[in-house]
């Protein structure tokens, strides 16, 4: 049997950008993505804390240590421009295995989107 569990989180970075013109995604700093170990082009969920919206999308590589988190396409509708998220991914494995998996957990600082050291 194979279960879907908890990869990587982002927990709590603020919205810097919303592009409803892009083809779609969500550009995520690249210092973040490393840290959480989430590829690009890897599915993402977006939970929006200010208005409980959430989205599936994947993630692009932004530029190094600018802190961006940007919204694009469709995307964009649903969070604003100081909008707090939470972006998570997950991956199915065994059963066995995920009882001992650990997933990638990044707490960045909020105001800047940057990684706390």
């Amino acid at each position: 049997m194979t279960i879907e569990v908890l990869k990587s989180k982002i927990h709590r970075v603020t919205v810097t950008e919303a592009n409803l013109n892009y083809v779609g995604s969500v550009t995520i700093d690249e210092e973040l993505l490393e840290a959480a170990n989430i590829l690009a082009g890897e599915k993402v969920q977006i939970v929006n804390v200010n208005n409980g919206e959430r989205i599936e999308t994947y993630a692009i590589r932004g530029e190094r240590g600018r802190g961006q988190v940007c919204l694009n396409g469709a995307a964009a509708r649903k969070a604003a421009v100081g909008d707090v998220v939470i972006i998570i991914s997950y991956a199915s494995m065994d059963f066995e295995e995920a009882k001992k998996f650990t997933p990638w957990v990044v707490f960045p600082d909020t105001a800047t989107n940057r990684l706390i050291r």
